[in-house]
């Protein structure tokens, strides 16, 4: 089945595309946290960012940095927040990696942040053995 995003890169759903390459493609996202909210979608429909082949990432992090610097002369916003969500317990909607890049603004109202957990002594050590690669 394709996705949402393989049907607006095939034409099948308008958008507004600031971008094309055969890589991937750059849209304003239709329910923006801000308006010039973007995404950069891969070409291909790889479900998530582990699932990626390196070279296409690091093409998707090149296209990024340009739309971002787009984005920050264009809207002259105060920066940016560059969002991957990698799997459905993330947040991800779409199982077709996207890089969401949202204009932000001093005082603009929008808060992004988490609980923060902490560690119990001797805790963060055995994570760090447990992630070491």
């Amino acid at each position: 089945m394709k996705t949402i995003f393989t049907r607006i890169q095939e034409g099948e759903i308008p958008s507004v595309i600031v971008h094309k390459d055969a890589l991937c493609t750059v849209i304003l996202d239709i329910n923006p946290v801000h308006k010039g909210h973007l995404l950069v979608i891969s070409r291909d429909p790889y479900p998530t960012f582990s699932e990626c082949p390196l070279p296409i990432l690091n093409h998707l992090m090149d296209i990024s940095q340009q739309a971002d610097m787009k984005l920050r002369s264009a809207l002259e916003c105060d920066g940016t927040n560059l969002i991957i969500n990698n799997g459905a317990a993330s947040g991800q909607e779409v199982p077709h990696l996207h890089i969401h890049i949202i204009p932000r603004y001093t005082d603009d109202g929008q808060k992004f942040g988490f609980t923060k957990e902490t560690y119990a002594e001797g805790e963060m050590a055995k994570y760090g053995e447990k992630l070491e690669f």
